[in-house]
């Protein structure tokens, strides 16, 4: 093979892995615990079968681009965004599934690290005599992958922040007595309304609670049916009942993490009103254990969680290490006193530390800048 064909071919197969990506990423926020596949199936250059995850996580995006595909998938060659499985679970091997369905060649982008399959599903395609390919456009792969990667290997969710300031730097004024201070547009807010939806879960801290009564739920037209989990982190289990987070926690999963000094009485109280309360273990500064609380969310399957929890938690998040995509979304209404930072300098730094994260994104939602990062893996 020439030089010049050999690199046509690498180009023909990131463009079908770019494409499963794209697939893959319409299951976010509804695929957990397993990861948001996508899978192309192509014959003689033409793209014969499409699969994403399904709801809940089956069947699998291999499963379905192979239904698509029927018998035109003989001989021809599936791009597949994460490893094959190759554990009989629910279902049998997706691995498997493949080379019966007579697919000659697997262009497969990341090795998946859970211990169950961890390379058996490449090997289980090796042995059946199917081409395998492996790392084609593999970073995109490991972020789109990252939460299922990230519980399979710390025991933690991937969490996006989400913090929206002032011109001059500002999260709310700086008065208790101050109205709430609105921010962003309605542009910027609707593609808030679209990143929760792609997400296991919601997470704010109780001071948001306490300022800002959210609802902490998907409200554009069309993503109804997106219920992400709510989160509430509350050290003392100061969450008013009267709270609509609380008012509404018999329609919609709430889930209180709180610390180990939290009052019994408080616990029973929310208890009754059919909040779900977890008890984990503080860190050195009397709250809640940000690691130990991820813990939690991943044991419970979850695998993404957006968290607009405000500047304590974002701060305490990005110098943990634990804010793995970082959005900042500026207004262009300046606050023009002094109010509460949305980030502390120390967090400010980290962000500009290149061994630390990169800039990804800089682009305007209306009139709203939106700068973000992301951890560097």
């Amino acid at each position: 093979m020439t030089e010049p064909q050999r690199t046509a071919a690498q180009q023909a197969d990131e463009s079908y892995m770019r494409a499963a990506l794209a697939i893959g990423r319409r299951g976010l926020g509804v695929t957990a615990p397993n990861p948001a596949v996508g899978t192309i199936i192509v014959k003689d250059g033409r793209i014969v079968g499409r699969g994403a995850t399904q709801q809940g996580g089956r069947p699998h995006a291999e499963t379905v681009a192979l239904a698509e595909a029927g018998d035109k998938a003989q001989g021809g060659t599936a791009y597949v965004t994460l490893e094959p499985c190759s554990h009989h679970g629910v279902t049998g091997p997706c691995a498997d599934a493949l080379s019966r369905a007579g697919v000659k060649r697997v262009v497969s982008a990341v090795e998946d690290p859970d211990p169950r399959v961890a390379g058996r599903g490449h090997q289980m395609l090796r042995d059946a005599g199917v081409e395998v390919l492996t790392g084609v456009c593999v970073e995109a792969a490991r972020r789109a992958n990252l939460g299922h990667i990230l519980r399979v290997t710390e025991g933690r969710p991937m969490v996006t922040l989400k913090l929206a300031e002032t011109p001059d730097g500002f999260a709310a004024a700086g008065s208790p007595h101050d109205p709430r201070l609105i921010i962003t547009g309605l542009a910027a807010n609707n593609r808030v309304q679209v990143m929760r939806s792609m997400h296991d879960a919601i997470m704010v801290g109780v001071g948001t609670v306490l300022g800002d009564d959210p609802l902490l739920t998907v409200r554009l037209p069309g993503l109804e049916h997106c219920t992400p989990l709510r989160v509430v982190l509350d050290t003392h289990l100061r969450i008013p009942t009267r709270s609509r987070v609380v008012a509404t926690a018999g329609e919609r999963p709430l889930l209180v993490i709180a610390g180990e000094k939290a009052p019994a009485s408080a616990r029973k109280e929310l208890e009754a009103r059919g909040v779900s309360i977890e008890i984990v273990e503080s860190g050195p500064d009397g709250h809640i254990d940000l690691r130990a609380a991820l813990g939690v969310l991943a044991r419970g399957g979850l695998t993404r969680v957006f968290s607009e929890g405000g500047p304590q938690v974002g701060g305490k998040l990005i110098q943990g290490g634990l804010a793995d995509d970082v959005y900042i979304m500026q207004g262009a209404k300046p606050l023009g006193r002094m109010g509460i930072p949305a980030l502390n300098d120390v967090s400010r730094a980290i962000l500009r530390d290149p061994t630390r994260y990169r800039q990804a994104g800089d682009f305007f939602a209306g009139v709203d800048h939106v700068a973000q990062f992301e951890r560097v893996l």
